[in-house]
C-alpha cells in the first residue's frame, strides 16, 4: 500500500548556502530500508521540481537510520540574500514527508 512517508519516518531540514538540507530519518529499521530503497535523488529531485533547481546529492547515515539529502540551488542565494518565504529550508523537511512510499500492508505504521 502507498502511504505517506510522515508514517515511517521524520525530517529535520536547514539552509546550506544557496542550497536545503533536509534530513530523513525512519522509526525503525524496516521504515529505514524502505525509504533506503525508494528515496532516490531522481525521485527527492522530482518532488522538489519547483524550487530545487541544482543538483540532488544524498548522504546514507545507516547507523541513525537516516538519510541526508542535499538539494542544491533552492533558496534563491540562502539567508539575507534571498527573497523567498522560507531562505532557510526549514519547510523543505515537511515538504518531504508528504511523497508516498510503497510498504506491505503489514508494514507497522506510526499514530501521527
Amino acid at each position: 500500500m502507498k502511504v505517506a512517508l510522515s508514517k515511517i519516518a521524520y525530517s529535520r531540514s536547514g539552509d546550506k548556502g544557496e542550497g536545503s538540507n533536509v534530513g530523513v530519518v525512519a522509526y525503525s529499521p524496516e521504515g529505514y530500508e524502505v525509504i533506503k530503497s525508494q528515496l532516490t535523488t531522481d525521485r527527492v529531485k522530482a518532488h522538489f521540481k519547483d524550487i530545487c533547481f541544482g543538483d540532488v546529492v544524498r548522504y546514507e547515515a545507516p547507523n541513525l537510520m537516516a538519510l541526508n539529502f542535499i538539494l542544491h540551488d533552492s533558496l534563491g542565494g540562502g539567508g539575507s540574500e534571498s527573497l523567498k518565504t522560507d531562505a532557510q529550508g526549514k519547510t523543505h523537511g515537511l515538504g518531504i514527508l508528504y511523497m508516498e512510499v510503497e510498504v506491505p500492508d503489514d508494514f507497522p505504521l506510526t499514530n501521527e
